[in-house]
């Protein structure tokens, strides 16, 4: 399929052939939830702590003796009966990670591509970068080509020019070509991929 190549001036200069194995996939929303869970889960810090009985400070005295007392019989006031006790089965530190095959990771990703270009969220520009690091200047080119949430993917590297021009954009992401995934492209309303961005993914996800 052809996609039109323009500039953040919005003039056209060429076009570009996108491959249907990568672009023009049916979308599967199982896999792209798989993905974006698989995402997250990696993201989570997993430093939350209860503490068991055995963490929590205290004696280690017996309360009172076993039989004789009418009560029930204690072993422990740190126990989770008690007041100041201890946790049964609270939460531990952990990783949160759990396994993904990496074809299931690769078709998240085209599916993902493939909903944009759908949708007709997807645009193709020659490239990415800025003559100044100046936010007002970028801010106004993207509100012309009616960008509130974008995804930027440039090439192998950000234009630092750009990237400190697009830093303060409320809504504006950019990416460098091998940081393009799942989450990110969905959380944001329209995709602009450069060239190389695009040859990228196309030889990443064959």
């Amino acid at each position: 399929m052809k996609c039109p190549v323009i500039t953040f001036e919005n003039k056209t200069v060429g076009e570009i052939e996108l491959d249907e194995a990568v672009f023009g996939v049916t979308p599967r929303k199982d896999i792209l939830a798989r993905m974006v869970n698989w995402q997250l889960a990696k993201r989570r810090a997993g430093t939350h702590k209860a503490k068991g009985i055995s963490d929590v400070s205290g004696t280690t005295k017996k309360p009172y003796r076993q039989k004789g007392t009418g009560r029930a019989r204690q072993g422990s006031l740190r126990s989770p009966q008690f007041r100041g006790g201890g946790v049964v089965f609270g939460p531990v530190v952990r990783s949160h990670a759990h396994e993904l095959p990496k074809k299931v990771r690769k078709l998240a990703l085209r599916c993902a591509l493939s909903a944009k270009q759908r949708d007709g969220k997807l645009i193709v520009v020659d490239s990415v970068a800025a003559d100044s690091p100046k936010t007002a200047a970028l801010a106004e080119r993207l509100e012309k080509l009616g960008f509130n949430s974008v995804l930027i993917v440039a090439g192998p590297e950000v234009d630092e020019n750009f990237r400190r021009a697009a830093s303060n954009l409320v809504g504006v992401d950019v990416l460098p070509q091998a940081g393009a995934n799942v989450y990110d492209i969905l959380r944001r309303d329209t995709l602009v991929l450069s060239r190389d961005a695009v040859q990228h993914l196309e030889a990443r996800l064959k």
